[in-house]
């Protein structure tokens, strides 16, 4: 089993414990790691020049920003998916373990630091349509939008929000997929893949077997090749496991 997250490995290191996974492929696709030995099989990071440019077009448009790097949240407030984050973290006990830095200003957290920035999240409480098109006139990036505004609303914070995620060019969970496909020389139609957000369309689209769980969004259950009867929350992930693969 491969262990696929949109966060880092130190951050969600129990969680691929708990599921005893070979392989994890980490950061929406930007690292993948053997499990077993602890091997960097592939890394692909954003440049800190990327990111500088990437805040100031976000800062234009008087969007949140915040950046993964490999083991904290650098953030100037708590807002969105950081904050969702940070509540789950602390009150509701996630097993994912983030240390999150609270900082007056990015950029100089950014360029006075050593620090390897994984991905870029810009959130909004309105489209983030114009941003998203802005960085990709000026940058060589993927910037792919995971939550769409005014199609959820997030219980953990109470609020409607969209996100980006700006990823290196070519990164995505499906292209690492297909790269850890060639590393163990496996075939991406002999391969199930599992997804809930708009950041799996693709790897669930060109799998052998694509599923989308209950509560997936609607353009992954198009392209999926089954539909789980529950949420993920309430085993959907489980159901997609028993009913394709042979134990």
């Amino acid at each position: 089993m491969w262990f696929v997250h949109g966060k880092t490995y130190p951050i969600t290191k129990g969680m691929c414990s708990r599921i005893n996974a070979s392989y994890g492929i980490f950061g929406n696709g930007n690292q993948i790691i053997d499990l077993k030995t602890g091997k960097e099989i592939y890394k692909n990071l954003l440049s800190k020049e990327e990111a500088l440019l990437c805040i100031d077009i976000a800062k234009k448009h008087n969007l949140h920003v915040h950046i993964y790097t490999e083991k904290e949240v650098v953030t100037e407030e708590l807002l969105f998916l950081d904050l969702r984050n940070y509540k789950l973290q602390t009150t509701l006990k996630s097993e994912v373990a983030m240390d999150f830095v609270i900082v007056d200003n990015i950029k100089s957290y950014i360029l006075n630091n050593d620090i390897q920035i994984c991905k870029l999240v810009i959130s909004s409480t309105s489209s983030t349509k114009d941003v998203k098109s802005e960085i990709l006139d000026h940058l060589n990036v993927n910037a792919t939008t995971i939550r769409k505004f005014g199609e959820y609303k997030d219980l953990i914070i109470n609020k409607e929000y969209e996100y980006l995620d700006i990823m290196p060019v070519n990164v995505n969970k499906d292209s690492a997929l297909q790269i850890l496909g060639n590393y163990l020389n496996i075939k991406t139609d002999e391969m199930l893949t599992i997804g809930d957000n708009l950041n799996d369309f693709d790897m669930v689209k060109n799998a052998g077997v694509g599923v989308a769980v209950a509560n997936a969004y609607d353009e992954l259950k198009k392209v999926a090749n089954y539909t789980t009867t529950n949420p993920v929350e309430k085993g959907g992930f489980a159901e997609a496991v028993y009913k394709f693969v042979k134990f």
